[in-house]
């Protein structure tokens, strides 16, 4: 399809907006570390499992800095200073915590400390490092899926069953397995342990659980002959927890957005800025692509009065992305086909949106969402409603392409609608597989003009935020009409200022080229 004539001085303003707002709550929260950041260090140098009450060893560990008032130093210090005057290993450190043997101590040795954590984050970055090789050995020798990847989701509650029909998903045509999370663990301070099986509305993210699936989506693109991507989600209160779990076991994605837990779970604005920083420096240093939640927005927020936001929120996600260390082809910036099927030339405002965000963003690894909340239950229509999503997604390029379901707004996807799902995307980008090569936008038609008056609101509500800040952007309901506080929600009790000895062994190490972008 023919570019849109788009005013690249605009993009230009409106992505230094964006760059300037994150760089303001970047300085602002690089003061602090939060609970999570430290167990998921924690977790980097080695220490997992539960004590006798099932409470997580790195949650139990934390809660003894805490109370000794040690935790603002960082975690990787003082349990580094601890190996060395004990000669234990991080493990044997958490056990002893846990078991009340251990009390741990303000380090006479800071540079002793410093050498230990930093001997154990060698090897964990060397281990991640090998798990990126077997990602690329694999997509070398199985080979890889044309773009759009086709994204599909499993959410039993049962890891066993999950592996099931995530098999039987990829062998239908899945390029990409997302396993959804139990209803509200993204709400839990807290991983849970080892293999599940009791998940609602989902599965719990958990180590063991990532490890079965990764294990299963390698056995199954060793047969067919095409490597299979992992995804999970990367947020809530364990956000950094999550990342570093999925970096050992090598998941390929994940869904990380840097305001989605304060807008739709009201888990606290600092918390969350924090929080995002380090998982997206894990996820970066991973090699793997996180996925933004911009088309959130339009479930609560009209798709055509909102759309602007959706571009706004994906140049602010672009530019935290960048802070800590993600390459473009790594960002899975999100936006979803969601107007109202009622609405006269819908279809024309959907091209539009959707070739503004592959312009704005010609090197992303862009999200294509399939429309949710105007389905019906009318399965017919919902056919129609996914096949014409199928549509936009091949014709402007979209790269990653969430499956929409005809069953939408009835149940969980079955196995039966996931496969007609798949049959009728590979139908569509088949069948119209060079058609946007063929495509001429009218010069000054509608769809050009709605994609250049979605790109003047972003550039306009950009300077409006960046002149008053996010936090107070985040508070008037900017975003999906949902208001947030810089001092409410979930969280804020983790939030902890760092002092002037404070020292993580991993910045250093996994963030790379990050200065240059800003």
């Amino acid at each position: 399809m023919n570019p849109l004539q788009l005013d690249t001085a605009q993009i230009d303003r409106a992505r230094g907006s964006a760059r300037r707002i994150a760089r303001q709550v970047y300085d602002e929260m690089s003061a602090f570390t939060t609970t999570t950041v430290e167990r998921a260090t924690l977790r980097l140098m080695g220490i997992d499992g539960i004590d006798e009450n099932e409470v997580p060893l790195p949650n139990r560990v934390v809660e003894h800095l805490q109370a000794q008032g040690l935790l603002a130093h960082g975690a990787g210090l003082i349990v580094g200073a601890a190996m060395q005057q004990h000669q234990l290993s991080a493990q044997q450190v958490a056990e002893g915590v846990a078991t009340g043997q251990l009390t741990l101590r303000m380090p006479s040795d800071l540079s002793a400390a410093r050498q230990q954590a930093d001997a154990l984050a060698d090897r964990m970055c060397q281990h991640i490092a090998g798990q990126r090789g077997q990602r690329q050995q694999f997509l070398s020798t199985q080979g890889d899926a044309p773009t759009p990847w086709l994204y599909l989701i499993v959410a039993t509650g049962n890891i066993y069953e999950d592996v099931a029909q995530a098999r039987a998903a990829a062998e239908q045509g899945a390029d990409i397995i997302a396993v959804i999370r139990s209803t509200g663990q993204s709400l839990l301070d807290y991983v849970p342990y080892g293999a599940t099986t009791e998940g609602f509305g989902g599965t719990f993210a958990t180590q063991e659980n990532f490890r079965l699936m990764r294990t299963a989506l390698d056995e199954v693109g060793q047969r067919i002959g095409r490597y299979i991507r992992l995804t999970n989600y990367c947020s809530g209160l364990c956000m950094p927890e999550i990342a570093a779990m999925g970096a050992m076991e090598r998941l390929d994605m994940m869904l990380n957005d840097s305001m989605y837990g304060i807008i739709f779970r009201d888990i606290n604005m600092k918390r969350t800025f924090i929080d995002q920083f380090f998982s997206r420096m894990v996820n970066a240093y991973a090699g793997i692509i996180i996925n933004t939640g911009e088309d959130n927005y339009l479930t609560t927020a009209d798709a055509v009065e909102a759309a602007h936001t959706v571009l706004a929120s994906q140049l602010i996600n672009e530019q935290f992305a960048y802070l800590s260390g993600l390459k473009p082809d790594q960002m899975g910036l999100g936006h979803a086909f969601e107007i109202n099927p009622e609405l006269e030339n819908g279809f024309l405002w959907e091209l539009a949106h959707a070739q503004l965000v592959r312009q704005v963003f010609p090197e992303a690894s862009l999200k294509y969402m399939p429309p949710t909340k105007h389905m019906t239950g009318n399965i017919f229509k919902g056919q129609v409603q996914d096949t014409l999503f199928n549509v936009i997604s091949t014709v402007t390029g979209q790269h990653i392409h969430l499956l929409g379901m005809m069953t939408e707004a009835i149940h969980t996807p079955f196995i039966q609608d996931r496969f007609l799902a798949i049959q009728n995307a590979k139908y569509v980008f088949g069948t119209m597989k060079d058609l946007h090569s063929e495509l001429q936008v009218k010069p000054g038609g509608q769809i050009e003009r709605r994609a250049q008056a979605v790109l003047a609101e972003t550039e306009a509500i950009l300077a409006r935020i960046e002149s008053i800040g996010l936090a107070a952007a985040i508070g008037e309901g900017t975003f999906a009409d949902i208001s947030r506080t810089p001092t409410g929600g979930k969280g804020l009790d983790g939030v902890i200022t760092k002092t002037a000895e404070y020292y993580n062994p991993f910045p250093a190490r996994m963030q790379g080229g990050a200065a240059h972008h800003v």
